[in-house]
Formats: C-alpha cells, sequence, structure tokens
C-alpha cells in the first residue's frame, strides 16, 4: 500500500453540519473568518508549545516516537507529536498546553476565539474517504466513527486540488468552534489511492477492536456495541453456565475456543447460498479464534468474567483468591495475601473483580481484609468502596464503554471487496 503526504501549513477547517463557507451563527464570527482566523491562532500555538517552558517534555515525546521508528523521525510525524503535544498531552498541573496558552496570552483573545482554541483539544483521528466536493468544502465519510464530514482549508479549496471522490486521507480534525460543529485539519493528511481501501479498513477494523472508544463518537454505533455486547455476553452464559468461571489455562482455553466456535456458528447460520459459502471458506479454524496469552498459561488458575457493563475480562491467578476468601485463613499464607495486595496495586484490574470476590463469599470477607491489610478494624460495608476507589483511582473516573466494536457498513463493505 503506497500513500504520500499534502502537507497544510496553514489548519484547514470540516464540517458535519452543512453549514457553507459564508454561514454563521446567531451570536459570533461566521465559519469562514473562523477559519481564516484559526491559521494564525494555530501558528501562535505551535511556536508557545516550542517554546523553552515546554523543551524538556517536547524533546521528550520527539525522542520516544523516533525510537519507535527506528531512531528516523521524518517531519510529517515531527508535526503530528508536536500537535499532540500541543492539544491532548496532559503536564504536570493537569493542564494541556493550549489550556496554558488561552490563560496566558497576552492581550487575552476574544471570547469566540478563547472557545475555539479550547475546542481543539477535542481531536478526531481518522481515515477519511472522500465522497464530494461542496463548493469550496470537501465532503468526507470517516471509516473510524461512520460520521460525514465537510472540510474547509483556509488556503482555499486548492489545499485539496489533488483529492478526488474515492480517494483516501488519514489525518486530524479538531472542531472550528463548539457552537458550529465545523472541524479543523491540524498537522498534514496523508493521501491513499482508492485502491488502498481494503487495506485501510484492515486497519481501521484492527483500531477499533484495540480502542473501541474511536468508535463512540457516533452515538448509533456506541448504542449497538451495547446491544452486541448484551447478545454475546448472554451466550456466554449459556455455554459456560454463568458469567465467571474460573478454570485451569488449557481449560480456560479450550472453553473459550468453543465459545468463539458456537458464536461463529451463529452468525453463518443466517446466511444462504453463495454467501453462505464463501463466509465459511473464510470461516476461522479453532485455534485461529482464540489464544491465552503467555503471562496467563503459566498462571495456576484463570478467571473468565464477562462483566455487563465492562465486558470480557481474564485474570490470572484468581482461583487463589476464591480460595483465600472461601477460607480466611489462608490469610496468614504470603502467597495469598500477596496476591490480593497485587489485585488492589494494579491498574489493570477492574474494581469489580474484587466486587466478585466479596459477592461469592460475604461472610468472610472483612476477616480477610483486616488480616491482609493490617486493620484490625477494617468494615468491607464502610470502607470497602473507598478503599477501591483510593486503589482503583482511574476505574471510576472513566465513563463506562463496551468492549465490543462494531464497524462500520463502509469498512465492511471494503474488507468483503479485499478478501
Amino acid at each position: 500500500m503506497t500513500h504520500r503526504s499534502i502537507n497544510i501549513p496553514r489548519v484547514s477547517g470540516a464540517s458535519s453540519s452543512g453549514l457553507s463557507s459564508s454561514g454563521s451563527s446567531s451570536s459570533g464570527p461566521s465559519v469562514t473568518e473562523l477559519v481564516a482566523r484559526s491559521g494564525d491562532l494555530k501558528g501562535e500555538l505551535v511556536h508557545f508549545a516550542q517554546g523553552p517552558r515546554f523543551e524538556r517534555q517536547l524533546t521528550a515525546q520527539l525522542l520516544e516516537a523516533a525510537d519507535r521508528h527506528g531512531g528516523a523521525l521524518d517531519e510529517n510525524m515531527a508535526v503530528l507529536i508536536i500537535d499532540h503535544f500541543a492539544l491532548q498531552q496532559r503536564l504536570s498541573d493537569g493542564r494541556t498546553v493550549v489550556e496554558r496558552f488561552v490563560a496566558q496570552r497576552r492581550p487575552p483573545l476574544p471570547e469566540d476565539e478563547k472557545a475555539m482554541v479550547l475546542g481543539w483539544r477535542d481531536v478526531v483521528e481518522g481515515s477519511f474517504e472522500v465522497q464530494r466536493r461542496d463548493g469550496d468544502a470537501l465532503v468526507v465519510h470517516n471509516l473510524v466513527d461512520d460520521l460525514v464530514y465537510q472540510m474547509y482549508s483556509n488556503m482555499g479549496r486548492g489545499a485539496f486540488a489533488e483529492l478526488q471522490p474515492g480517494m483516501f486521507v488519514i489525518g486530524r480534525i479538531v472542531p472550528v468552534h463548539p457552537a458550529l460543529d465545523a472541524w479543523l485539519v491540524s498537522g498534514h493528511l496523508a493521501v491513499y489511492p482508492g485502491s488502498a481501501g481494503p487495506q485501510l479498513a484492515q486497519a481501521v477494523a484492527a483500531a477499533v477492536a484495540t480502542v473501541p472508544e474511536l468508535l463512540f463518537r457516533n452515538p448509533e454505533k456506541l448504542e449497538r456495541a451495547w446491544e452486541l455486547q448484551a447478545e454475546d455476553r448472554a451466550d456466554f452464559i449459556a455455554y459456560f453456565g454463568c458469567d465467571l468461571v474460573i478454570l485451569p489455562p488449557d481449560e480456560a482455553e479450550y472453553g473459550m475456543r468453543e465459545y468463539q466456535r458456537r458464536r461463529q456458528e451463529k452468525l453463518l447460520e443466517g446466511l444462504e447460498g453463495k454467501a453462505a459459502e464463501r463466509a465459511r471458506s473464510l470461516a476461522l479454524a479453532p485455534e485461529q479464534l482464540f489464544q491465552l496469552p503467555d503471562d496467563l498459561r503459566s498462571a495456576d488458575t484463570v478467571a473468565i468474567v464477562y462483566d455487563e457493563t465492562e465486558g470480557l475480562s481474564f485474570y490470572g491467578d484468581y482461583g487463589h483468591l476464591d480460595a483465600l476468601f472461601a477460607d480466611p485463613f489462608l490469610a496468614r499464607d504470603r502467597d495469598h495475601a500477596a496476591r490480593l495486595r497485587a489485585y488492589l496495586r494494579d491498574d489493570s484490574v477492574s474494581p469489580s473483580a474484587i466486587r466478585r470476590l466479596v459477592a461469592r463469599h460475604p461472610a468472610e470477607v472483612n476477616r480477610v481484609f483486616r488480616a491482609v491489610l493490617g486493620k484490625s478494624q477494617f468494615s468491607w460495608e464502610r470502607d470497602g468502596e473507598a478503599l477501591l476507589r483510593r486503589r482503583k483511582k482511574e476505574f471510576f473516573e472513566r465513563e463506562p464503554r463496551p468492549s465490543v466494536s462494531p464497524v462500520g457498513d463502509r469498512v465492511a463493505e471494503l474488507l468483503r471487496a479485499g478478501r
């Protein structure tokens, strides 16, 4: 798959609201005016981000990116790193560079421009298929979130001169202004021919499988993801008998393969004729359906949990913890006590994993925590949630999201074309 890059020295805009380049809000500047102003303000922001006060942090980001790319960093990648640093990187005080820029700029920005610049924190990264031109705008469809955007450039339509319907671009967009539902391109656009569609669709499908949040700007996809997760969970419970099972690693892997095989068969049941034949020819073998990660293969037991909200999770050596809560005398054993402490410390372990142990063995929970934590007055009913909120702070700060990732119709179409 080949691609080229378009460098857009100044920031261009996009709108999914149907606003024309001469459109305006009832209380502020038009899209055209804000897009034109955005170039100068983005230049100021980038200069601010590259200033001496942020030199150490930005240099670290660039060096880290260079290491990930074999020690070399081209200009386009450097632009993306700087753009991410300016708009999204949290500093030691919790603020972003763009927030400091707005707070410290002299003279202060007018309210409309302040809202515009702060709106740039809402970054959308996507693979966009060019659909058509609309005056000075370029209408594109984001394969990632399955939404349509209308791109403008503060350099005029010439910035998109080589982009034709059916081509693809990969890039970052940010709002022009929160009140206008219009967007600006940040950085550069990587341009791909239409023939690259199937390969880009594969990359998008892999990305949303790894980071489902990419889809959820689209409320319809979010709703569908919850529906699919509920269906998958029901199938899990129908096969395993409950939403939590504790098994030796080999049995856990076999069980997951059989569960996935049955789900695959269920998906094929509704197909007929050539569609069914083609789908069956593409069906995965059992060993391809699921493989237990290496770190779980070495565990004594593996818990497979399909939580209603958090989706599918795997926990190593969970059987030791289950035994500990069933028999509090095991708290005297260093290994059992250490495992519970490790689960409490590990920021990848959900609070629900601890809550489930408590729910399975409610009579003994206080004795276990008193012994392991060394707190003779500990009461789960009084102190349990505070303990979890203190040890698992990040989980409580996240908005619940489904773990299932439904791809858009266009991605599915491109994937079928590639096969």
